[in-house]
């Protein structure tokens, strides 16, 4: 079998084109122009009648340098015949144009069609290539009608219908005598009952002159991308932590079964996207630290709090099943979550609940399959929980003879036989539960139409499992965060290791594809928390406790004389150092300055000072203060953490001889030392550091990544954009297909002062607030002078401004975002309540999920209304369901 591929490809002087097939044959192409490319292969499939796929590559100095990298090749289903011959003409592509709709978001899940009936009788054919997603819960049968008889002479009882070789790719081959030597034709759907026309294509007739074809040809034409008028993207839906789900039946926190009631609710307003924050365990400490989302033991394992207690066996014990109770009604009662003794009593009834079924469940033909399934991650995850509660401590080096990894070591932790055995399993079987609620309550979503949207945190725990198993993947000696923002005024310091890309790139980003794939078996969408972190991360020096000491990572650090090109002089000891004299003291410590003076700094000259060894990191003066936490105290830690943050530069963590200007140093003592020359001299040299210079180099780098992680599965990809963000973002995004986040009060143009809800990109999830903000309401409250802007030139409304957020402007607010261009309006739940003031939350300030200038914040909102109250509230859920209709979506 002949096949020749045809291409126009724009390429540069020194690269040529291949074709890679079936991920093992490469055929090279030639050209004579550097854009019509052409080259044939004789091949021969493994099997009659299977496919073929194939991807194109560009090559340059013998190695691949680019390639077509979207989940989906091309591919041809073609026979097996060593005397046929394929003429394939093809275009370049990564993606489909519009690839969301081929993502498990707005596709259900199907096996191939048989294929048999694709060949024509005839062995001179045109092939027909199409892609065009089949469908979620109602199939869809693509079909060809044209001006010819073979293509039905475009009447509606008799078009020509296509097949479905791979979920969403269509091919049918007709015989080339039955065609014109040109042809126009439509793409159709086709009715099941009698194959008549559904509804024509929303495209221009297309148009096609074969060449002329030999005995044994057949001419394949480009895939083509259908689209239909009544394919509507648009959706609106609800965002929610788990842990703030209320029933009547949950035990004091939101659990797996409220996730399936609450996408019920969803469905029936008519949203059809439910948005979770990140459900994997935190457990380190057993104490309220432990409710930040964030910072999980595992990137696999869920929380434990999360299984439903109402789905598993009734406890034999009466006695200890009647206090179980009592203590449900009085957790479940609170305004808040007790995390401490939601995770203790609901630890508890797991423990009673595995000792009464465990010979039953251990043994089952599911526990048994869900085990060797996930034997990879979760044999180290239950050996994790096994030692972190017999040592005391999530820290695997004060482990002993488990501090470093060994995997003969943990799987002896879980073999019957040994002591650690029974409570191995006890987490295995936990994860177990786990794993069948969410998957129930995501496929309920399924069935219903609901898209449940996953949250995947940028970063992992240094006391984790990943940190414990594979050590080699991650730098210690860094630590995560982001730099400052109008929320956080001293960066964010997340505490959390960074990733080695360098070790990743080697395998393929497998650790991150894997992480992905596992989100998949439940989720069909997904939030990339910090999508930034892809190009560089924000690395913070392990001494300091603020973010303003860090440093992009990776990133181009600037030598002496490069530094000094912008025409200021570089002075190592004033630039690097902490700038400290007495004025800045004064007027930092007041009364406090000679106390400062006396205990945490040293005189060096005239009225100049440095930190004394004691206190010259933020660490250090964090450990002195351990224990003391009144206001006072507090604002002297602060201050001297200011001290050991004055400096211009900071040196590279690889060169100690390269430099990078500390972030949002304007602000600080050693800035306004230098005099207007130096100031304009750095600023021309900050900007261009930070705004310019990096754009291609992190463009490249997240290209290195991206690509790979987004095609990983077919979930529909979002990106948590916001802070900082270099122009190269929105190459990528938009390359890629990622949808941006887009949030009236933090617009990506900083001309603005609130973005323009009705100019959002479709591509774009659109937000009131996120769980990292104050509510609307909270919002509107913090600053009168804003809020009256916002009302009166965004909103254009008139008269008084009203004190307090009433239920119709609310409602105004959530209308414009219906109707905005973006594909996905997902409102908080407290926002989508805010319109109603007899339902809303009467306490403000409660309805906050997180505070990120805080730290050590106390992630336990809760709703203040029953899932059961929620699903009762017939006028506010048929207002709901209204809007969402009225606007389209």
């Amino acid at each position: 079998m002949t096949i020749i591929f045809r291409i126009q490809y724009h390429t540069t002087w020194g690269e040529s084109l291949h074709v890679l097939i079936d991920e093992k044959t490469t055929v090279e192409l030639s050209t004579t122009n550097g854009y019509d490319w052409q080259g044939e292969i004789d091949y021969h499939l493994d099997t009659p009648a299977s496919f073929l796929t194939y991807r194109y590559e560009v090559h340059c100095d013998n190695h691949c340098i680019r390639k077509e990298f979207g989940a989906l090749p091309h591919i041809l289903r073609i026979a097996n015949r060593s005397d046929n011959h394929y003429l394939v003409k093809d275009t370049w592509r990564d993606l489909p144009a519009a690839s969301y709709r081929f993502s498990s978001a707005f596709c259900g899940t199907h096996e191939e069609q048989a294929g048999n009936q694709l060949q024509a009788d005839s062995d001179t054919c045109i092939l027909f290539r199409a892609l065009c997603p089949s469908g979620g819960k109602t199939k869809r049968i693509l079909g060809i009608s044209g001006d010819c008889k073979a293509l039905g002479s475009w009447k509606t009882d008799s078009p020509l219908r296509m097949h479905e070789i791979k979920p969403n790719v269509w091919q049918v081959t007709v015989e080339a005598s039955k065609l014109p030597p040109s042809f126009t034709y439509k793409y159709v759907t086709i009715s099941p009952e009698d194959d008549s026309v559904n509804e024509w294509e929303a495209h221009d007739n297309r148009y096609i002159a074969p060449p002329s074809l030999q005995p044994g040809e057949t001419y394949v034409t480009p895939e083509e991308e259908v689209f239909f008028a009544s394919e509507n993207y648009k959706i609106a839906g609800c965002a929610i932590p788990v842990f703030s789900l209320r029933s009547e039946g949950s035990y004091g926190v939101g659990d797996f079964g409220d996730l399936k009631t609450f996408i019920r609710w969803a469905a029936d307003t008519h949203q059809r996207a439910v948005q979770v924050l990140p459900i994997n365990d935190t457990t380190m400490t057993g104490s309220w630290t432990d409710s930040y989302p964030y910072s999980s033991i595992s990137i696999y394992a869920f929380h434990p709090m999360y299984v439903d207690l109402r789905q598993l066996p009734t406890l034999n014990d009466a006695a200890a099943a009647a206090e179980f109770e009592q203590k449900r009604i009085e957790l479940n009662a609170l305004p808040q979550v007790d995390y401490e003794a939601v995770n203790h009593w609901k630890r508890t009834y797991l423990k009673a609940v595995f000792h009464q079924e465990q010979e039953a469940v251990l043994t089952s033909e599911a526990f048994q399959a869900f085990y060797n399934n996930n034997i990879d991650w979760l044999q180290p995850y239950a050996a994790f929980c096994y030692l972190r509660d017999k040592y005391g401590t999530p820290d695997f080096h004060r482990w002993q003879t488990y501090s470093t990894y060994r995997t003969e070591l943990t799987e002896q932790l879980c073999t019957p036989g040994n002591e650690a055995y029974p409570e191995t399993m006890f987490h295995c079987y936990v994860q177990y539960l786990l794993h069948i609620q969410l998957l129930d309550a995501c496929d309920y979503g399924r069935q219903l139409g609901v898209i449940v949207k996953g949250d995947i945190p940028i970063g992992i725990s240094r006391t984790s499992v990943e940190a414990w198993v594979e050590p080699y993947y991650f730098n210690m000696n860094g630590q995560a965060g982001a730099p400052p923002d109008a929320f956080s005024t001293k960066g964010q310091n997340w505490g959390m290791p960074t990733y080695n890309w360098k070790v990743m790139e080697q395998d393929g980003y497998q650790w991150w594809q894997r992480r992905f794939r596992k989100m998949a078996d439940y989720f069909t969408a997904y939030r990339i928390d910090h999508i930034l972190g892809f190009f560089r991360i924000w690395e913070i020096p392990i001494h300091s406790v603020h973010g303003l000491l860090g440093q992009f990572v990776p990133s181009l650090p600037m030598s002496v004389a490069e530094i000094e090109s912008y025409g200021l002089h570089f002075q190592k000891d004033f630039m690097t150092r902490p700038f400290i004299n007495d004025e800045m003291l004064d007027c930092m410590f007041g009364e406090r300055s000679q106390e400062v003076k006396d205990t945490f700094v040293q005189h060096l000259h005239h009225d100049i000072y440095e930190m004394r060894p004691e206190f010259d990191t933020q660490r250090k003066i964090e450990a002195y203060f351990t224990g003391k936490s009144d206001t006072e105290t507090n604002n002297l830690k602060e201050g001297l953490y200011a001290l050991v943050s004055d400096v211009l530069f900071i040196p590279d963590r690889d060169n100690a001889e390269m430099y990078h200007p500390r972030i949002a140093v304007q602000n600080d003592f050693v800035y306004r030392r230098l005099n207007q020359q130096e100031k304009d001299a750095f600023n021309r040299l900050y900007n261009d550091y930070y705004y310019r210079r990096h754009n291609e180099f992190w463009y490249q780098e997240a290209m290195k990544k991206l690509p790979i992680l987004t095609q990983a599965t077919s979930m529909l990809v979002c990106g948590e954009d916001l802070g900082m963000v270099p122009d190269c973002v929105p190459w990528v995004m938009e390359q890629l297909q990622i949808l941006s986040l887009e949030i009236q009060r933090m617009p990506k143009n900083p001309q603005d002062e609130f973005g323009h809800v009705y100019a959002y990109p479709f591509r774009s999830v659109c937000t009131i607030g996120t769980h990292d903000m104050s509510t609307f309401r909270g919002w509107w409250e913090e600053d009168c002078d804003v809020a009256a802007r916002f009302f009166y030139h965004e909103l254009g409304h008139w008269g008084n401004l009203p004190e307090h957020a009433p239920g119709w402007l609310c409602e105004d607010v959530i209308r414009r975002h219906l109707y905005s261009p973006s594909m996905l309006c997902i409102l908080t739940w407290q926002d989508w309540l805010s319109m109603d003031e007899n339902l809303r939350n009467p306490d403000i300030a409660i309805e906050r999920i997180n505070v990120p200038a805080n730290p050590r914040h106390y992630w336990r909102w809760r709703m203040h209304l029953t899932l059961e109250e929620l699903m009762k509230q017939k006028d506010f859920n048929d207002k709901v369901r209204q809007m969402i209709d009225e606007s389209g979506r």
